[in-house]
């Protein structure tokens, strides 16, 4: 029986991908790569020595997913298709809203079609909005502030009303911070369209001459040195994490809010600071907020670690090297 990743070809999909080959999980990935590219999945299954079964199909589209469904042997999906940029979201809300609900609509009705029963969705620590941190997974989430965000809170509530009406339904909701990161080999990593939309990769590409400079938006905030404090965490603990994610949601039913977070916060200067420290400084420049924006966003972690026995084992300077690593040896991503 074969696992189906969704948006399986991107950046986090794709080291998830990965780690799902190493602990010998049987893998279909199904991605339209409008933001991705399938060469990350050449690479995962070198790297791996392992085959994964590759599908360039829409998952909002009700006849590419009936043949892919049709086709394979699912038994668990892992639900990462969508559009991701919080910004992008805020000038294009309409567009977010058709792909995001559309593509969970879509597959949700085909695993009910074909009985399938294990979800684990990717969701944000966007939806709880500007609340008061750190976020615990039962906090209100009285509203997002972005469409991006909304997206994440709308699907999440699907998801509980599909489970709600079949007892059979397991899903596991990870409301995940900030992934920054790459796979130690440098040969997987976050390869933005365009002027990148994160932190880490504007800092890596600035690292490499692509960029002049990185802005920092806003040093105006409520923290210590008034920039943006956020939870970074290492891809490859993240992608441990689904792994975890998928095997409770096998052994239990109903559904489940998770956090996936180091717990600890680092503010914007401090990221630039430790980028410094590992691979050299780059210069920046400070200019106002981003729309979106909230001053302080950090997790809880307890409940990930007592129902996954899971918790993030690398470390900003981790996370710095492991950036630079990918990014010196991809200049321009995976374009060759």
């Amino acid at each position: 029986m074969a696992v189906l990743l969704t948006g399986g070809a991107g950046y986090i999909g794709s080291h998830t991908a990965l780690t799902l080959l190493e602990q010998g999980e049987d893998i279909v990935v199904a991605d339209n790569l409008c933001n991705s590219s399938e060469e990350s999945l050449r690479r995962v299954q070198e790297i791996t020595g392992k085959k994964l079964r590759f599908y360039q199909a829409d998952v909002a589209s009700r006849s590419d997913m009936e043949e892919l469904f049709s086709r394979e042997p699912i038994e668990s999906v892992i639900h990462f298709a969508g559009l991701k940029a919080v910004g992008e979201s805020v000038e294009q809300p309409l567009r977010y809203y058709r792909v995001n609900l559309d593509c969970t609509l879509t597959l949700l009705e085909c695993m009910a079609g074909h009985g399938v029963k294990n979800l684990v969705f990717s969701s944000s620590a966007t939806v709880y909005g500007d609340g008061r941190p750190p976020f615990r997974e039962g906090d209100p989430t009285p509203g997002c502030t972005n469409p991006y965000g909304w997206t994440k809170l709308m699907i999440e509530q699907i998801i509980t009303d599909a489970a709600a009406a079949d007892s059979g339904l397991s899903a596991v909701l990870l409301r995940y911070f900030n992934p920054v990161g790459a796979h130690p080999s440098g040969r997987i990593g976050e390869d933005p369209r365009g002027i990148p939309n994160n932190l880490m990769p504007y800092i890596a590409q600035v690292a490499s001459g692509r960029r002049e400079k990185l802005t920092v938006y806003g040093d105006d905030y409520p923290t210590p040195d008034g920039s943006c404090i956020r939870d970074y965490l290492h891809v490859c603990d993240l992608a441990e994490g689904h792994g975890r994610a998928l095997a409770y949601a096998r052994a239990h039913s109903g559904v489940e809010i998770i956090n996936l977070g180091r717990g600890q916060g680092v503010s914007v200067l401090e990221m630039v600071e430790a980028w410094g420290r590992a691979n050299g400084p780059i210069p920046y420049e400070i200019g106002p907020r981003r729309s979106g924006d909230i001053p302080v966003s950090c997790a809880n972690v307890d409940k990930a670690r007592e129902l996954l026995g899971w918790e993030a084992r690398r470390d900003v300077e981790d996370m710095c090297r492991d950036s630079w690593n990918w990014q010196r040896n991809n200049p321009l991503g995976y374009e060759k």
